[in-house]
């Protein structure tokens, strides 16, 4: 990869990293659903009429945008709410690799090797390290919220190789605009009316530029960037990367909010990145035909300049 372009894929990284930072002080202006909803209609407009009609069936846009929208993104969002900090959340997250290659070995066909098994069982151990770590010192249910919005996300991932969107901009704005009336609608319901208007009614200007980063940088710029590196770059060149946004979360997250980080969960982001690498870059065999060599995470949704394989992984930011 070029320098320019090694620069824009860290820099893609550390903005991810950051906007769990963002996305905790976003709570502080909002409930997790109404905010969340918020984070997509902003995404969403006026985007959807910059970007063109839709390139993939809406069957796909549709899929995407209830698991990643709603479900992945709502629970990570409630779990927050109720005491995950950033910087954990950030690292927890990256288990969706493991997710994702158990789902697309049930849904795709991929027999994952052995090295990626290896992974795997090293990731998993990471998250018990973690589990043992915020049961000491944290909610338990916001642990477990958030381990469940990587299974969600886990499903998307499978969902968007289903797709296979030519374009990952265009792709991420359309399923933007799927999740805002059925987060609207859960909000309304659990929220209730009163502490939503109550939300926006308060809505000033530091709330106002929570909402552009998290729907205007870290997707809109994101994705597009993330799009174009991976149209010029096998996704293991580019993959490796996303390995950084748990590092630059615990960071933000400690210098930011003043989170501590304690041995334990030093050794739970070792053997969860560790684990993750292992997973995301390992080679996958189908039971039918022959090897995939490649595949390697991509957040949503390759020698130049022939296009590369899909990615087993894709996933998409926080």
């Amino acid at each position: 990869m070029r320098p320019l372009h090694i620069a824009l894929a860290a820099l893609v990284a550390a903005v991810w990293g950051v906007n769990f930072v963002v996305i905790e002080l976003g709570l502080g202006h909002f409930p997790p659903l109404l905010f969340s909803a918020l984070r997509f209609l902003a995404a969403a407009l006026p985007a959807v009429f910059l970007v063109g009609r839709p390139k993939v069936a809406w069957k796909w846009i549709v899929g995407v945008g209830l698991v990643l929208g709603v479900a992945k993104f709502g629970l990570l969002f409630i779990g927050m709410d109720r005491g995950m900090g950033a910087g954990l959340s950030s690292l927890v997250l990256q288990v969706q690799a493991v997710f994702t290659a158990l789902f697309a070995a049930a849904a795709l066909g991929e027999r994952p090797g052995g090295v990626r098994l290896l992974g795997m069982a090293v990731a998993l151990a990471g998250i018990g390290v973690a589990a043992v770590d915020e049961g000491a010192s944290g909610p338990v249910l916001a642990f477990v919220l958030v381990v469940a919005a990587a299974a969600c996300w886990g499903v998307s991932n499978v969902l968007t190789r289903k797709a296979a969107p030519p374009d990952a901009l265009n792709f991420m704005v359309w399923v933007s605009t799927v999740p805002v009336l059925p987060l609207l609608g859960l909000s309304l319901l659990f929220e209730g009316w009163d502490r939503d208007r109550a939300a926006l009614a308060g809505l000033d200007w530091s709330g106002a530029g929570i909402i552009v980063y998290v729907a205007w940088i870290t997707t809109v710029f994101g994705f597009g960037a993330w799009g174009f590196l991976l149209s010029r770059y096998q996704a293991s060149s580019v993959a490796p990367f996303t390995l950084l946004v748990p590092v630059f979360g615990m960071s933000s997250a400690a210098l930011f909010l003043d989170e501590s980080v304690s041995a334990l969960r030093w050794c739970a982001a070792a053997l969860l990145v560790g684990g993750v690498a292992l997973t995301s870059l390992a080679g996958t065999r189908r039971t039918r035909g022959t090897a995939v060599r490649e595949p390697g995470p991509a957040p949503a949704e390759e020698t130049e300049p022939e296009p590369a394989e899909k990615p087993a992984e894709e996933p998409a930011p926080a």
